[in-house]
């Protein structure tokens, strides 16, 4: 069975084994903790304490297995030093040409998106809209609120 790939830039690759270091830890001593000491409370059918740790055991057990998917499979983006088209890794500014309206992005894999940071996926319209063009080309993208065009203003790291 062939691998899939899940390509991430380094600073995703580093900040995901952390957040897996720090979740096995937390697992392993706080989790297991809480359990124990609701445990010593006495009956477990109505014990909320317990039923509580048991639930977020599984909630973390659950991201620590999605984390180490993701890891195992993962391909850190080499750069090549080309900012002459957009590629997954580099931050690119765009000007909504109909508004006017500028805004810069870091085009990532899904599992590194965070629009709050500025870093939208290579899956999402605008990302996968504005893969592999170049600077001043004209892109026409499908967004939720229907077509939208912009132009690529910068090419960057």
């Amino acid at each position: 069975m062939k691998k899939k790939v899940i390509y991430l830039t380094q600073e995703g690759f580093d900040r995901m084994k952390e957040e897996l270091e720090s979740l096995r830890k937390k697992l392993m001593y706080e989790i297991a903790e809480r359990i124990k000491e609701a445990r010593e409370l006495g009956d477990l059918s109505e014990n909320s304490e317990y039923d509580e740790a048991k639930n977020e055991q599984g909630r973390i057990d659950s991201r620590i297995k999605q984390l180490e998917e993701i890891l195992n499979n993962a391909e850190i983006i080499e750069d090549d030093g080309d900012l002459s088209i957009v590629k997954l890794g580099y931050v690119v500014e765009l000007q909504n040409v109909e508004t006017g309206e500028k805004s810069q992005f870091r085009i990532v894999n899904a599992q590194e998106a965070n629009i709050f940071e500025g870093k939208i996926s290579s899956d999402s319209p605008i990302g996968r809209g504005i893969l592999t063009h170049k600077v001043d080309e004209l892109v026409r993208v499908k967004t939720p609120a229907g077509w939208a065009k912009y132009k690529i203003l910068t090419i960057g790291k």
